[in-house]
């Protein structure tokens, strides 16, 4: 990439942060073109789309938690390392408001720009979903859908007014329904 052009993404991506930290994932295009002090052509030249813009966005946070998976495999506790990758789950969408929605169209979807990320990362979590269970810590009637789809719900709380306090309390009670108790 040209250096005048490798600016111009660089400065995008930075005004798309700002925009999407504030207004969540469904953030307009045009505002950030706007605040960029660039014409809309140029910002889908760099991001062609909505769903583009948060995969830059997002891509490095999903690729650590990914990453995350692979270093709790070590932990002794396959239970607990299920619980701490989940907690950081649960932190990253709550980081990002309204990303869930996105989230999980993304993964239904194959030409989504999120669609490699967002399968990489359910799966790394479904592994450490299956080691618990593997290890009699975690319930066998629950799969990697399940999983995310859990997850997908204390997102969705965390952006209800109503429900945002509960969020730490709901995560307890999930957590302690996927583990087994020992005997």
């Amino acid at each position: 990439m040209r250096s005048d052009a490798q600016k111009n993404y660089d400065h995008l991506f930075e005004i798309g942060r700002e925009v999407v930290a504030e207004q969540g994932a469904d953030a307009s295009m045009r505002e950030v073109a706007r605040r960029a002090g660039v014409g809309i052509g140029t910002l889908y030249r760099h991001f062609p789309s909505r769903e583009a813009l948060l995969d830059a966005l997002l891509r490095k946070s999903f690729d650590q938690l990914t990453a995350k998976a692979g270093e709790l495999e070590t932990v002794a506790s396959a239970g607990n390392a299920l619980v701490l990758w989940l907690r950081e789950m649960v932190t990253l969408t709550h980081s990002h408001r309204g990303v869930i929605s996105a989230m999980t169209a993304a993964i239904a979807e194959p030409d989504s720009a999120l669609h490699a990320s967002c399968v990489s990362m359910r799966a790394s979590g479904s592994h450490l979903l299956a080691r618990a269970q593997a290890q009699g810590e975690a319930r066998l009637d629950i799969d990697g859908a399940d999983l995310f789809a859990l997850v997908s719900a204390l997102a969705w709380l965390n952006d209800q007014p109503l429900f945002a306090s509960r969020v730490d309390r709901l995560f307890q009670l999930i957590a302690s329904a996927i583990l087994v108790s020992p005997k």
